[in-house]
């Protein structure tokens, strides 16, 4: 079984602790090791180091190489530059099958949080093992435990059991409102959609041929031709240009404790607040406040009379917004970052 890690994204839900120069990936958010050396020794444990693969992007190389020392250069496959993840999964692709292999791999995010490795592991090899027929992707799929709006979620089809069983995927459903998040959570057949796909190279540039022809092209250039015509590349997620097309795509739904530490209040779910349900980080002083998340690199920080608010202060810079509102936060970077290069070039 071989292992591809995901660590190009940006991390952008949870600046400014998470930067563009060091995202999400490349912290220590859940213990001492950072995201990414939790995920790669969480194989490592399992699976022969020849066997993981870690996908960024040019600028995270080195950072990834530093955290990872037991990573062979060679197992590093990089973009260019940041396309999203469906042109992403066509440099993987090529690059398995132009060293003439064509045997399933597993896709993993870096920055996910997994409460029980053996069922993980267990999990994903069911899943590799149903992917080598011919076609067909498996993903699996978290039982829900909680109205969540910031998780994309999947329907499959009939009324999964605890069996280890895959499932044939009905749909793939957007982020959704709190309302309608709660009617899914309750659906015997719905699951959080953990982004963990498992796949033949072959599936993935036969998808691409039919779907995105273009971006299929990737496949069989030249090294020198990938470098010139990567960044041209549209950025297009893998779930529209092949998940939400393809046919045979199955869910193994599972609860081995999972959270895609993707905003500031999954932290809450991993550590204790204190009696007034504050989780603080750095030295913070509350006075007559309950319910925030506070952390700060400043010497002295006080907060008084204030509730579910997240209050982040770093050298990046200082974020304050409602925790109803986190799932904004990466819309807003986007927007201030258009106001600042339009200041700087007002024609």
């Amino acid at each position: 079984m071989k292992v591809v890690i995901m660590a190009g994204g940006k991390g952008n839900r949870f600046w400014p602790r998470s930067t563009e120069e060091v995202p999400k990936q490349f912290l220590a958010l859940t213990s001492n090791n950072t995201m990414l050396q939790e995920t790669y020794q969480r194989f490592l444990r399992w699976i022969p180091a020849g066997d993981i693969y870690v996908a960024t992007v040019q600028k995270y190389t080195q950072l990834v190489l530093e955290q990872l020392k037991e990573l062979d250069s060679r197992q590093l496959i990089i973009e260019p530059e940041q396309r999203d993840t469906a042109p992403c999964m066509a440099l993987i692709a090529r690059h398995f099958l132009q060293e003439g292999q064509d045997e399933p791999f597993v896709t993993v995010p870096s920055d996910q949080y997994i409460g029980d490795d053996e069922a993980y592991i267990q999990a994903i090899e069911q899943a590799v093992e149903a992917a080598r027929q011919e076609g067909v992707i498996v993903t699996l799929g978290i039982v829900p435990t909680r109205p969540e709006t910031g998780y994309g979620y999947i329907e499959a089809i009939g009324k999964a059991q605890d069996d280890g069983r895959a499932y044939r995927v009905k749909r793939f459903i957007e982020k959704p409102d709190l309302e309608k998040a709660t009617k899914l959570v309750h659906m015997a057949n719905v699951y959080w959609n953990c982004g963990i796909f498992a796949w033949r190279p072959s599936t993935i540039a036969d998808y691409l041929e039919q779907f995105e022809p273009d971006m299929s092209r990737l496949i069989s250039l030249s090294d020198e031709q990938l470098e010139q015509l990567y960044p041209l590349l549209p950025k297009v997620s893998v779930d529209y240009a092949i998940l939400e097309k393809a046919d045979l795509i199955y869910c193994i739904p599972v609860r081995f404790g999972w959270d895609d530490v993707g905003t500031w209040t999954a932290l809450t779910r991993l550590y204790p607040s204190d009696e007034q349900g504050n989780l603080i980080g750095g030295s913070v002083h509350m006075l007559r406040a309950g319910d925030n998340i506070v952390f700060s690199d400043k010497q002295k920080t006080l907060v008084i009379g204030v509730a579910d608010l997240i209050i982040v202060s770093t050298p990046e810079g200082l974020l304050v917004c409602p925790k109803s509102d986190e799932q904004t936060i990466k819309q807003a970077l986007l927007e201030m970052e258009r106001i600042r290069e339009q200041q700087q070039d007002p024609q």
